[in-house]
């Protein structure tokens, strides 16, 4: 079953580091090796890591191996999935709908969903509140009665169940609860107002634009070349954990998206240079939605958090705004943090259970000390 963790970097709330040094030099990045050499290990699966600042990489690496049968590294160029960060493609895809007047966030789902079992709960749910994992629907999948069926169940067999609810967890709007169901349906949403199907239409008006080339869409099967599998310690024996042993995997909407160290970068620039959404769209994207705390014990049992249009929003204790999303599925675990008014990105791919809370922290920590986060400099 898909799995997410939400940004445990915001832990950086609770750090006090004084800054120390006015450039990044090159202690920073045998600071970074140092420590990604100890967490990622040699010989076994392993990951990645960039920084960037501005459009300058300060540090791209990676580590371990991408397949454990062929023994191909992991490198920058790697494409990993990237788990419920994928959520966020899906979100900037409604986003671009609507800019085009083909949809509105206020839209109910009756409009797209006529087979609503309950027409009145279609009717008070809106995209808004799939966009925010504040629908109240139950994720009502029996994934653990029939795990054969959702190995290869894709968006719209994963979906399929939420139309059938009888009630409603909490009234739409008003609570929170993650939903990865939410986001198969929202794919079919860009599928049924697109006329195309919804990786296409991320393909084209997404990835294409922003040069990401080689970043695809789980459309059935996994990618076959230039990708990492994902691995698990069972028994002290690494185990293969991606399509056709983890279920849901298959089901895109909710974590589909694969793609490198690299393209993420060209994502992240795409989004601060208003590439495929307008600056109006991007901004109202980063904006929190809810006026209520969101807590995730999975992460930081006392954290809060905002939440925009899919993205996580937090500040640093200086103020500086933390956009970003993490994910987790089967062996993949992944961070991407994203600080604009500074214009850093952080990025974390790994293909197995990786300490991401861990690396997070101190690679924040150590920007901090290198003036990077300093809300007195431009």
């Amino acid at each position: 079953m898909k799995k997410h963790l939400l940004l445990p970097v915001f832990v950086l709330l609770l750090l006090s580091c004084n800054p120390k040094k006015e450039n990044v030099s090159l202690s920073l990045s045998d600071k970074l090796d140092s420590l990604l050499v100890q967490e990622f290990g040699v010989g076994g699966p392993g990951g990645a890591v960039l920084i960037m600042k501005n459009n300058s990489t300060i540090f791209s690496r990676g580590y371990g191996l991408a397949d454990l049968e062929t023994k191909e590294l992991i490198t920058p160029k790697t494409l990993f999935n990237l788990a419920s960060i994928s959520k966020t493609f899906v979100a900037n895809g409604i986003l671009l709908l609507q800019q085009n007047g083909k949809l509105s966030v206020e839209d109910n789902l009756i409009k797209y969903f006529p087979d609503f079992k309950n027409k009145k709960i279609g009717e008070k749910i809106k995209i808004k509140h799939l966009l925010t994992h504040t629908s109240g629907l139950p994720d009502n999948r029996e994934v653990g009665k029939d795990t054969v069926f959702y190995l290869s169940a894709k968006d719209a067999e994963n979906w399929a169940p939420e139309l059938k609810v009888d009630s409603l967890e909490f009234e739409p709007g008003t609570n929170y609860h993650y939903s990865n169901p939410a986001f198969n349906g929202l794919a079919l949403i860009i599928e049924k107002v697109s006329g195309q199907k919804w990786q296409d239409f991320i393909s084209e008006n997404i990835f294409k634009p922003s040069g990401m080339n080689t970043s695809t869409i789980t459309d059935g099967p996994y990618p076959s070349s230039g990708i990492s599998h994902c691995y698990v310690k069972i028994q002290n024996e690494w185990k293969q954990d991606d399509y056709g042993e983890e279920p849901t995997f298959a089901a895109a909407g909710n974590g589909g998206v694969w793609s490198s160290l690299e393209e993420l970068a060209l994502y992240e620039r795409a989004i601060r240079s208003a590439t495929f959404l307008n600056e109006a769209s991007i901004t109202d994207s980063q904006i929190p939605k809810n006026d209520f705390p969101v807590r995730d014990l999975s992460s930081l049992e006392n954290q809060t958090w905002n939440i925009g249009w899919s993205w996580f929003i937090s500040k640093t204790e200086d103020g500086l705004k933390l956009v970003g999303h993490a994910g987790t599925q089967g062996g993949f675990y992944a961070n991407y943090i994203s600080i604009p008014e500074k214009k850093i990105l952080f990025v974390l791919l790994s293909n197995f259970p990786a300490d991401r809370e861990k690396i997070s922290t101190r690679v924040m920590a150590w920007l901090k000390e290198e003036n990077y986060l300093d809300t007195k400099k431009k």
